[in-house]
């Protein structure tokens, strides 16, 4: 059985509650970061720990902690991306949904840290009824003392705001996020300057994800060498995974970081399989922007090693026969899936968030949405391919922010493992028009 940090409690009738959620433990790290520990030991630990973003990136926790800047008399902040709107992803909402409180002790034993008088918890628009529970926890913790004036005597103060978003992708990104929160049109900043140096009404600004922030916790409470001994290599702790697609048991799993892909998926503990005996086709596995990856390349790297939940093992080669764990979002594809019908779902997604401000992705997502429609109607011509191509390479890199990236890769990608399924697409629309499901190339060569 994987050792479980944050969702060890989960299902105790009540942990929703601050009562219940302190009976098992709860705000110890708050206790013992305020009352023995002094601001830059807690950033010590975490830099110990080895605990990376759990929002994508993958960066550095302790070390992006360490670029705050800390002028004389100017407010720091910290601010949580509650911002879970990556397609496939959705274990921020089950953690905030199912234990609240372990978000809230994060955004104060972090802040303490970081020495911010006022934290913010963004949160998407559609998880307004987690917004609601979320404010109950707040109002918990500040009738138990864990906010407010003088935190337990310790002389450390701190509010804590719920602030619900407008409904928009781009708002994950962390300086659109910050615009937002101000009340402007969430369009990502140009960097740098950087968050840490200039980020909520011009003040140094730590963005974290809610994974992350709650991971503070157990890191604070069993040290953080201790919990750099779990997982494998540089990608150390457990890891929120949440899975969907053509599995047995979808759902949100927290797995030690390591764990073999091919176990996670017909694991009875984890996945259990492929739903009705079906075949393997696709994986895609840290939510829709990254690269997808066929089978042979998601249960095996290029060299012939099992593939690993990690963000090492999984980037194995790069994106010519790797991908990225991301934001944990696994979306698994049976061999009934039309990867061209997909990626047109995925481009139809990019297109509508693009917040428009950088000509490659304004007009790039919307061209590749075109494209795509008119191959998967059966009007593809065989050019469509090398033009999809193309556009996805003038887009990659030249944005502001990596929402180009996220549009891109996914089609870069489709058409590197899949070209075989475009051109029959493209040369035999007879054999599609039809079809009332995703086929595989392999049966639609033999309709």
């Amino acid at each position: 059985m994987a050792k479980k940090l944050l969702l060890q409690h989960v299902n105790v009738p009540g942990i929703e509650t601050l009562e219940v959620y302190r009976q098992h433990g709860g705000y110890a790290s708050v206790e013992k970061a305020l009352k023995t520990m002094a601001p830059n030991d807690v950033v010590e630990e975490v830099k110990k720990s080895g605990l990376r973003g759990r929002g994508g990136a993958g960066f550095p926790t302790g070390m992006k902690w360490s670029f705050l800047a800390k002028p004389e008399g100017v407010a720091r902040y910290l601010v949580c991306n509650a911002d879970e709107s990556e397609p496939g992803t959705f274990k921020d909402r089950y953690l905030m949904e199912k234990t609240p409180h372990s978000l809230i002790e994060g955004m104060i034993t972090s802040s303490f840290a970081l020495g911010a008088r006022t934290s913010y918890i963004y949160i998407r628009g559609e998880y307004f009824y987690v917004s609601r529970i979320l404010e109950k926890a707040i109002e918990e913790a500040y009738a138990a003392g864990y906010l407010g004036e003088n935190i337990l005597g310790s002389g450390f103060s701190h509010d804590c705001y719920v602030q619900v978003g407008g409904g928009a992708y781009i708002c994950g990104e962390e300086t659109a996020l910050l615009e937002s929160l101000e009340g402007k049109r969430g369009n990502p900043r140009i960097k740098p300057p950087f968050p840490a140096i200039a980020g909520l009404y011009g003040c140094p600004t730590v963005v974290n994800n809610v994974e992350t922030i709650a991971a503070v916790c157990p890191i604070i409470n069993m040290g953080g060498d201790e919990y750099a001994k779990i997982g494998i290599g540089r990608s150390t702790g457990t890891k929120l995974i949440s899975a969907s697609g053509h599995i047995n048991k979808p759902g949100v799993y927290e797995i030690e970081l390591g764990l073999p892909v091919e176990e996670f998926i017909y694991s009875e503990e984890y996945c259990g399989g492929i739903i009705n005996g079906r075949q393997l086709k696709a994986v895609v596995p840290g939510g829709s922007s990254v690269p997808v990856l066929p089978a042979h390349l998601i249960l095996k790297t290029d060299k012939g090693e099992p593939r690993l939940m990690s963000y090492e093992s999984l980037s194995d080669g790069g994106f010519a026969t790797g991908s990225m764990l991301g934001s944990g979002g696994f979306i698994v594809y049976d061999e009934t899936t039309s990867i061209v019908k997909n990626l047109y779902t995925f481009a139809r997604f990019y297109h509508h968030e693009s917040c428009g401000q950088c000509s490659p992705c304004r007009e790039g997502t919307g061209w590749m949405e075109k494209i795509l429609h008119r191959i998967v109607e059966g009007h593809g011509k065989p050019s469509d391919i090398d033009l999809l191509w193309d556009v996805q390479r003038k887009i990659e890199g030249n944005t502001i922010c990596p929402l180009g990236d996220a549009a891109a890769w996914p089609v870069a990608a489709a058409i590197r493992h899949f070209r075989a399924e475009f051109e029959e697409y493209i040369n035999h629309p007879e054999r599609i028009k039809d079809v009332k499901h995703y086929y595989s190339v392999h049966q639609l060569a033999e309709a």
